[in-house]
């Protein structure tokens, strides 16, 4: 699923970075749509996977591979760290979790394009609250049209149960933006993240074996698994932050409101997904007003995430 990295959130290291129009631009710009598509397609093979394990049986399998394979990475130390520390990584990784649950269980229910839709109007939301202007309700206006017709005026076209977990997992996201931001400021390079995955992975697990089972330990099922955390977790993470350090972060934010469209192709390409005209108008709408919040607040200067308590 779209799944941000804490590199995201840690822009004042990127106000030195390449322009945009300058010779050789279009390579971290390249390696954030890649991380965009590969997430998408990454959730698209999930999907595909679920009538295998289970929707909590594949958010299980993801994040326990990418837990091992950040651990293996980043070989995070254990000591020297505060119990602020502690309770803010295990936050991180209690929100990771829910994101992640959340979302494959809405996608298990509801299309793929409409679920990252309703998803990123949370990172929406937090982005108009925290910019506290009065053109940003245009945007949310804006926001709210798109969503209105996704569903159709009602969404009667709509699994309401699914539409519930995708607005549920975009809660999550903006939880997951704060503490990802408070958990790089605490912890060096990826190691929050790394522990972030495996408390998510631990708190996925009982879920994930109490509805899949024995099916978990199927050779295929977990070398699938393994693709999608690969795909969808460990990949895009590492292209983010090779890009970043090229690309200023307002300029990602505006590619990462890309994520709908992304998520509709690949719905589309693998799962033959297909959308209405309304549906499209919808995603485009929730496109256009995510990049019109982020241009906002690049405006003003104010690209750093914003201090909000849950």
């Amino acid at each position: 699923m779209t799944s941000p990295s804490p590199s995201t959130t840690a822009p004042s290291t990127v106000h030195t970075a390449t322009a945009p129009h300058r010779p050789g631009s279009l390579g971290p710009v390249g390696l954030v749509l890649a991380g965009g598509v590969s997430v998408q397609f990454g959730a698209a093979l999930a999907v595909n996977l679920m009538p295998r394990a289970g929707a909590l049986g594949v958010v299980t399998l993801r994040l326990l591979a990418a837990a091992v394979v950040l651990l293996l990475v980043c070989r995070p130390k254990l000591r020297g760290h505060s119990r602020t520390d502690w309770g803010t990584v295990i936050v991180f990784g209690i929100t990771l979790g829910a994101m992640n649950g959340l979302f494959y269980q809405a996608v298990a229910r509801i299309p793929l394009g409409p679920a990252v839709t309703l998803e990123v109007l949370g990172p929406l939301a937090l982005s108009v609250l925290a910019s506290r202007r009065a053109v940003n309700a245009v945007w949310a206006g804006l926001a709210l049209t798109g969503v209105f017709l996704l569903g159709g005026g009602g969404f009667d076209g709509l699994d309401p149960l699914g539409v519930a977990f995708a607005l549920g997992a975009g809660a999550m996201w903006a939880a997951y933006i704060v503490f990802s931001a408070r958990t790089g400021r605490r912890f060096p390079q990826a190691d929050g993240l790394a522990l972030a995955m495996a408390v998510g992975a631990l708190l996925m697990l009982p879920l994930g074996i109490a509805e899949s089972g024995a099916k978990l330990a199927d050779p295929t099922t977990i070398a699938l698994g393994s693709a999608v955390a690969v795909m969808s977790s460990v990949l895009p993470y590492t292209l983010e932050i090779l890009a970043l350090r090229r690309l200023p972060a307002p300029t990602f934010a505006i590619l990462m409101s890309l994520e709908p469209a992304l998520a509709a192709a690949a719905g589309f390409l693998i799962l033959g997904q297909s959308l209405s005209a309304w549906q499209a108008a919808a995603i485009a709408l929730v496109i256009g007003a995510s990049m019109g919040a982020v241009r906002t607040q690049v405006g003003r200067g104010k690209v750093k995430t914003p201090e909000v308590d849950f």
